[in-house]
């Protein structure tokens, strides 16, 4: 028999509230004990356990190095419960000239390279604390910060360092913890100090005034070049912003008539050994032409990667291709989350100070008084002394007469009104206190309390006189360890490479194939024909590819790229390369970040993202979806989710809508369904949907459409036939039904490959499998009912099929006609 549990031992609980109480549990422990910098000493927890730990062995500036896994192992066995490769880690960046702007760790040893070497094992370095990191920890002996126990409870850790300089900004730091991330560089150790002391005179000084008079912008440890202030000021202003770094070239010319391009300094956190394998590769796959030799011949007196160019080539036109190519220019996006009153906040850079100068004043409070508290302490046991002076003989008489200590103490405090602790000193003073010369000496030492005793009590009554402490202290660290700004701010330089508005708008046909080639060109590249002409040649296709989308859109437009994966991305009109008619493309995948397995099946451009617009959404086995244009008006570079899809489904139609228009569905058999949007209710960007159509056995979606009672269906299919059909043909249902024929298929005409709503007012673009694309006008298509068959619109060869459909604006300019080689039956109706 089975015992049965003590039902006083089980606790029955919500599972939900459990997992969310854990989970936030997990989240803020990440948070604050792990990934976020304190906005007083600009440390996460690592980093300063290090530190306190490499202070209580004595390993200091002064002092002989120690081997790095002495100082890893005693960090990890009282501090921090973590792996021990990632507190070296830690150290060792703390220790990389290219990583800390001011190194508070100096390292002896390989502690890795710019190129991306990681360091030497930690048994082979060697630590010590650098000169400006015992800044961060003096006076800490002296209360001025709070100890916290460590993860068993017994040993004491600082929650925060004294920090006497403003370690927050001057190194600044990079974090990821759950839900959030922090990024802020690092900055001018002499600059920032500056704006702490504009700020201690002026509290109302203005963002805009410690930008333009102290802090000019981040002081990169590789130094660089930043473009603008546009960024910088926005980061300042609201914590939040992005930064444009560019590498520091010079363009030599040679005797021989030839350019070469020299970089001297890289952007923040560039990995030289991989820009150069990448301009490399560059070069190599012929996406920049006209590079020689590329070589690396940095040394320990310096950085210079050297670019040799051919004769002809314009150096000017070959760099900005690599500044747009490469990590010769990079961005660097600012985000000052940190930790404030263990809260993680966004804070702008006035806050940032402000924050700083509040724990120096406490930190100079807690400081003078714990002086004054010692202080008053000595001058305590003096004023004993002084009686026992002044009252000697009856002192050593009373000593001599008593049996044990303890009752000279008791008739010591008793006779002359002493302390415990003044009774003490007392006995245990040493004889030769008795002279002459001793007791000038105690005098003088009193008198010397008094007058430091006086000075604390001022300095704590006065909050300015802490403020001018703080301030000569603070500039005796810039005399000390300030250096020359590394990074050159260029003034009104220019933010991007390539700028909206020195670009014309234009109307333009974006082209995206099967294989993902895309590409754009001048929508007058192609000339209109009749309705069965034989076409022009539209894009250059390989054999197993072929054109599956077009778009008619403008240069300044958004184009948005679904993929199948119910994902969407984003480029500008522009910034899809144009090629010629005939030209293949450029890979999809060298604009959009997008998986092996993924590919589009939708493109869409859109001018503002309304909250009272619409994205319809269909896959393949008739799910519908309707969200609206505004949760999509940010979508990160790796793309957004746009819809979550069911096992083995895929999104293969997006049509945007004001919100009024009624859905129709069509399928590859020949079946339509038509009912309003209404009734779909607008759904969150991850949701999965509702069913829009019932699919019969072996059938599948293959276009779906926003329609209203004025327009007209054109049907095209694969064999290249189509017609037009009143939408008032297609009754109005629910949705989620099987819907009614649009078409007649036969063998002849093959099966739906596209339905579009049209007015007949547009031109159509049809384009074959292997590339052969027409143009013509809607209205020359025959109009007629939902069981015809429809007529030829183009004349394809054995073995071609028309894969994509598309509408473009009707050419303003007069038609040209091309009915060269016609069939005999290229116009007749098909019953």
């Amino acid at each position: 028999m089975v015992d049965q549990p003590d039902s006083s031992r089980v606790h029955e609980i919500n599972i939900s509230n459990e997992m969310r109480t854990s989970f936030l549990d997990y989240a803020m422990s990440v948070i604050v004990a792990r990934a976020l910098p304190d906005v007083r000493d600009g440390m996460k927890p690592v980093h300063r356990r290090i530190l306190y730990a490499m202070n209580d062995l004595g390993i200091t500036a002064d002092k002989a190095y120690k081997k790095s896994a002495r100082i890893v192992g005693d960090v990890i066995g009282k501090y921090h419960p973590h792996g021990d490769s990632a507190v070296y880690e830690a150290m060792v960046r703390m220790a990389q000239d290219f990583s800390f702007r001011y190194e508070l760790v100096d390292g002896h040893g390989n502690f890795g390279s710019v190129d991306g070497d990681s360091a030497a094992a930690m048994r082979y370095t060697e630590a010590r604390m650098s000169k400006i990191s015992m800044e961060m920890l003096r006076d800490i002996q002296k209360d001025t910060i709070d100890y916290q126990e460590n993860y068993d409870g017994t040993e004491k850790e600082p929650a925060v360092l004294p920090a006497r300089f403003p370690n927050f900004l001057v190194n600044g730091g990079a974090g990821i913890a759950v839900g959030m991330a922090t990024n802020v560089p690092p900055h001018h150790l002499g600059e920032v100090i500056d704006g702490v002391l504009a700020l201690s005179r002026d509290r109302n000084i203005t963002v805009q005034e410690l930008m333009e008079n102290y802090i000019f912008g981040p002081d990169f440890p590789t130094s660089g070049q930043i473009l603008g202030l546009s960024g910088i000021r926005k980061a300042y202003e609201t914590g939040k912003g992005s930064i444009l770094i560019r590498s520091k070239v010079e363009i030599e010319e040679k005797s021989n008539g030839k350019s070469q391009i020299i970089v001297t300094e890289l952007p923040y956190q560039v990995n030289k050994a991989r820009l150069v394998e990448k301009i490399a590769e560059l070069a190599r796959d012929k996406k920049i032409d006209g590079i020689t030799d590329l070589r690396d011949e940095s040394d320990r007196d310096g950085m210079r990667i050297v670019i040799e160019l051919r004769k002809d080539v314009n150096a000017n036109v070959l760099l900005n291709n690599l500044y747009k190519m490469t990590a010769l220019q990079t961005s660097f996006g600012i985000n000052m989350l940190a930790l404030v009153d263990g809260r993680p906040q966004v804070l702008n850079l006035k806050q940032a100070l402000e924050h700083y100068l509040e724990h120096q004043k406490v930190v100079i409070r807690r400081r003078t008084a714990y002086e004054l508290k010692k202080a008053e302490a000595r001058a305590h046991i003096l004023e004993g002394l002084k009686v026992a002076l002044d009252h000697l003989d009856e002192v050593i008489t009373l000593i001599r007469q008593s049996q044990t200590t303890e009752v000279a103490r008791e008739e010591l405090m008793t006779r002359f009104e002493l302390s415990e602790k003044q009774a003490q000193a007392i006995l245990d003073m040493r004889l030769q206190r008795l002279t002459g010369l001793e007791r000038e000496k105690i005098d003088s030492e009193y008198d010397d309390l008094v007058k430091k005793i006086e000075e604390l009590k001022a300095i704590l009554a006065d909050e300015e006189r802490v403020l001018e402490i703080i301030r000569e202290e603070l500039l005796e660290l810039k005399e000390r360890f300030s250096d020359e700004r590394r990074t050159e701010i260029i003034m009104g330089g220019m933010e991007m490479i390539e700028d909206e508005d020195l670009i014309p708008e234009e109307t333009i046909v974006v082209t995206l194939t099967n294989q993902g080639y895309v590409k754009r060109l001048p929508a007058d590249t192609y000339r209109a024909q009749r309705r069965g002409g034989r076409g022009v040649q539209g894009m250059g296709t390989n054999d197993e590819d072929f054109v599956e989308h077009l778009l008619s859109t403008s240069t300044h437009s958004t184009v948005l790229f679904f993929s199948n994966k119910g994902k969407v991305y984003k480029l500008k009109g522009y910034e899809i390369p144009e090629f010629s008619r005939t030209a293949k493309g450029l890979p999809i995948i060298n604009l959009l970040n997008i998986e092996n397995d993924e590919w589009i099946n939708d493109v869409i451009a859109v001018d503002k993202f309304e909250e009272d617009w619409y994205f319809v959404f269909t896959t393949r086995h008739g799910v519908t979806k309707r969200t609206s244009l505004s949760k999509f008006a940010n979508i990160r570079k790796g793309g957004l989710i746009a819809l979550s899809l069911r096992e083995n489904d895929e999104l293969i139609s997006v049509r945007m809508t004001d919100g009024e228009k009624d859905i129709m569905i069509a399928t590859r058999n020949g079946y339509l369904i038509r009912f309003p949007e209404t009734q779909i209710r607008s759904m969150g960007r991850t949701a999965a949907g509702v069913k829009g159509i019932s699919l019969r056995s072996d059938d599948r979606v293959v276009s779906m459409e926003l329609v209203e009672d004025d327009r007209e269906i054109l049907t095209v299919t694969d064999k290249g036939f189509g017609k037009r059909t009143p939408a008032s043909e297609y009754r109005i249902t629910n949705r989620g039904g099987k819907g009614i024929l649009t078409c007649n298929l036969t063998e002849r005409n093959g099966k739906v490959v596209s339905t579009k709503a049209v007015t007949g007012e547009e031109d159509l673009m049809i384009m074959t499998a292997s590339g052969v694309l027409i143009r013509m006008a809607a209205g020359s298509v025959s109009r007629t009912g939902r069981n015809t068959q429809g007529v030829r619109l183009i004349r394809l060869q054995e073995g071609e099929e028309v894969s994509t459909v598309a509408r473009l604006e009707a050419m303003k300019e007069e038609k040209e006609e091309d009915t060269e080689g016609l069939s005999e039956d290229s116009t007749e109706s098909l019953e």
